[in-house]
């Protein structure tokens, strides 16, 4: 975290951008049988092992490292207080009850039922038609998203019996890594294609629900909103209202470590379907698959699904909501998030209060 002055920043914004194994399944030889229904354990379950009810995850022999949080887990679990805005707090709605009434209140947001309606037969070719147009390369088990209309003519009743029976699992992931533009390395966790299709049916119900719910200063992977309205909204701040000291707060490997328990409470409070909730955990400890090893995980929600931008907007809106309630102007794109002040005073307090939230040692000012 950096306090930098906004009158030199270069605002050029920021792009816009699976089954876990049986015990009894242990090899990646197996995808294959998964995926034709041939699993020779004469359980008969759905093909790719959807369906299975005693499905557990392999554990791994491979050692897990387990890093620091980006955020720490008193930031993640949104202790905060939601209290009246201060002065020149960030332009929004009532954040706070606005999203207390639709996530505790509203009989929609804790349906017991979501599952019906992201197996309805129109929200799974709309989510058919995303994920084609979307392209994206092979998961684990090798299918292109042109095999992926065979593969569901064949198999798209056992895989919506799966799901609504909630014994669906994910296949693992397949881990990649690309270069950052500031030299690091971003890791993506690509599901098979068939995962890929679940995640955006379920996208497309849970979305229209939460994303009314988050802070208007959040821009990033949210419908209606792009970096380019977070540039305009950032040259209001500087331009019109005298606030050219900025704290830059970019929350170091979030997407990586995000802690699995807190962020499916927050789900939780959200979603009242169980069958939903258990598929969700699934999802986020999904094995991956890299260099050729199978690893176990147990934190993180890598990128490349279609859920994980969701997922990650909610945990991080308890940050949101705390700058809110310190009356703070700011814009964030998922995990980078810049605060806008008037003096380097005041840009020196607000990086020494929000360090002190996410666990951190303050860095120097510079």
């Amino acid at each position: 975290m950096v306090i930098r002055n906004a009158m030199r920043v270069d605002l050029t914004g920021p792009g816009e951008e699976g089954m876990s194994y049986l015990e009894r399944s242990p090899a990646l030889s197996r995808v294959s049988d998964y995926r034709t229904g041939n699993r020779g354990d004469g359980a008969g379950e759905v093909s790719r092992g959807h369906s299975s009810p005693t499905g557990r995850r392999a554990e791994s022999s491979n050692a897990r490292s387990r890093g620091l949080d980006s955020m720490s887990v008193e930031q993640q679990k949104g202790t905060t207080h939601h209290g009246g805005r201060g002065d020149g707090g960030t332009e929004t709605p009532p954040h706070g009850q606005q999203q207390a009434l639709t996530a505790f209140d509203s009989p929609r947001a804790l349906t017991n039922h979501w599952m019906e309606q992201v197996c309805d037969p129109q929200n799974l070719v709309r989510a058919y038609r995303r994920v084609r147009a979307n392209k994206g390369k092979p998961g684990v088990d090798g299918m292109t998203v042109h095999e992926l209309a065979d593969w569901l003519r064949n198999n798209h009743e056992a895989l919506t019996a799966s799901l609504l029976e909630g014994t669906y699992w994910p296949l693992p992931v397949r881990g990649a890594q690309f270069r950052k533009p500031d030299g690091g390395q971003r890791q993506l966790g690509i599901p098979v294609v068939v995962d890929r299709l679940v995640q955006q049916a379920m996208r497309q119900v849970l979305n229209p629900i939460w994303d009314p719910t988050f802070s208007n200063s959040s821009y990033g992977f949210r419908p209606g909103r792009d970096a380019h309205m977070a540039l305009e909204q950032a040259r209001k701040y500087v331009a019109q209202e005298g606030r050219e000291m900025v704290v830059d707060l970019d929350l170091e490997k979030f997407f990586d470590r995000v802690n699995h328990d807190i962020l499916m409470s927050r789900v939780a409070r959200r979603i009242g379907d169980k069958r939903l909730l258990r598929i969700i955990r699934r999802y986020l400890q999904a094995d991956m698959m890299q260099d050729g090893v199978c690893v176990t995980r147990d934190e993180g929600t890598p990128q490349g699904g279609p859920l994980s931008p969701l997922l990650a907007n909610l945990l991080l809106d308890d940050l949101d909501q705390e700058l809110e309630r310190r009356g703070h102007r700011f814009c964030r794109y998922a995990d980078d998030c810049n605060i806008y002040v008037q003096s380097l005073t005041a840009g020196q307090r607000v990086m020494e209060s929000v360090t002190r939230v996410s666990g951190r040692e303050t860095p120097a000012a510079r």
